[in-house]
């Protein structure tokens, strides 16, 4: 049976090209590499040398707790970026948090709407003073539903393996 290896690269649907790849380009520092010549709109980033986030325009429907999650090498910075941009949603899965392993949990939407949670590794050195902000708050967040389906564990992590990123 074949297995998964890696994820190539994820597609998000904007509804700006431009304004979504600005955002992208300038406040997640992801840098820009040729598309193929489709014939929509389309705008291709290099995540690391393995992955890539492909950006194409169309008029869909887009999810309200559908996201991707990526870790940023400095969270702290981006945290107090996005919250002056005005852009963190904490309605989908609550507000910003540290998850039992240490890694930071913060979701924010793109100029399209689209939603990315934004993670630290575990070990990362958080600005005390995010602690105490009004984004932040204690525990996993609770939806209320009391269905516990699922593979679950009290040690789970985002990062598994020696595949954790470098701080």
């Amino acid at each position: 049976m074949a297995k998964i290896t890696t994820i190539n690269h994820v597609t998000l649907i904007v509804d700006q090209l431009e304004k979504a790849a600005e955002f992208y380009e300038q406040i997640l520092g992801l840098e820009v590499i040729p598309a193929f010549v489709f014939d929509y709109p389309t705008a291709f980033f290099r995540i690391n040398d393995q992955q890539q986030l492909h950006l194409t325009e169309w008029e869909d429907q887009q999810s309200f707790r559908g996201h991707i999650c990526v870790t940023v090498d400095d969270f702290n910075s981006l945290f107090w970026q996005v919250k002056e941009m005005g852009i963190i949603d904490i309605k989908p899965w609550g507000k910003l948090r540290q998850l039992p392993d240490g890694a930071m949990q913060l979701f924010i939407r793109d100029p399209a709407n689209n939603l990315l949670e934004i993670s630290s590794p575990p070990d990362y050195q958080v600005d005390p003073k995010i602690f105490e902000d009004e984004f932040y708050q204690e525990g996993l967040y609770v939806s209320g539903r009391n269905d516990f389906r699922g593979y679950k564990s009290e040690d789970a992590t985002l990062y598994h393996g020696g595949d954790e990123p470098k701080k």
